[in-house]
């Protein structure tokens, strides 16, 4: 952050889920940040100067660095929390934790198998697919009755694991699951926290987000 900039830097990557919760975070909140979209072929020295991990999504604050979504997530919802996310049944981050752990192992077995070769695709999908089950007995159009901080950290989660065979993820008997993602695809706040930006080069004019 320099003397001209005095708002968090949010390095970010469009597609990314965990990028994308962050985001979801910061949107609802309201909480503006200058956002610098990045290549993760191509990351700007920049980045790699403040990201320990050199992974997204990365805030730069006038206190340090925040490298993990989940910290960006309840450190924006910390500034302002209009909808009352962060006021979660302390399960909600066991749900967190199975997300980040066993499903999103399993998400990238099944998505990028030749990069697994000891893995079975097939066999990381029913691995994943026992979790769905589980959200699906657990969502009542919300996890815990309303949006919280729990719904908006998983979401980008399943829909990446959705768009793997999207045919094959609607033909399962998980309708409750089904119609809680189709609902946030169709948000505005999914639109619009998934717009569209240049990617970032030292020197660019700033990037307001959310706009």
């Amino acid at each position: 952050m320099t003397a001209t900039n005095k708002r968090p830097i949010l390095y970010s990557f469009r597609r990314c889920p965990y990028a994308i919760r962050a985001r979801l975070a910061l949107s609802v909140a309201e909480t503006p940040v200058t956002l610098r979209e990045i290549k993760l072929a191509a990351k700007p020295q920049a980045f790699l100067d403040v990201s320990p991990s050199a992974t997204v999504p990365a805030l730069v604050t006038a206190d340090g660095v925040l490298d993990e979504s989940l910290e960006i997530m309840d450190w924006a919802l910390g500034q302002n929390d209009p909808e009352g996310w962060i006021a979660v049944p302390e399960e909600g981050r066991d749900w967190i934790a199975r997300n980040d752990g066993p499903f999103k192992q399993a998400l990238d077995r099944t998505k990028y198998g030749t990069r697994y070769p000891d893995s079975d695709p097939q066999e990381q999908r029913e691995i994943a697919s026992t979790f769905l089950l589980d959200l699906n007995a657990q969502i009542d159009s919300w996890m815990f009755g309303k949006p919280t901080l729990v719904d908006f950290a998983i979401l980008p989660f399943v829909r990446q694991f959705a768009f793997i065979d999207k045919g094959w993820f609607d033909a399962q008997p998980w309708p409750n699951l089904q119609a809680w993602l189709e609902a946030f695809l169709a948000s505005d706040r999914f639109l619009d926290v998934m717009a569209k930006y240049p990617v970032w080069q030292e020197g660019d004019p700033i990037t307001t987000f959310p706009s």
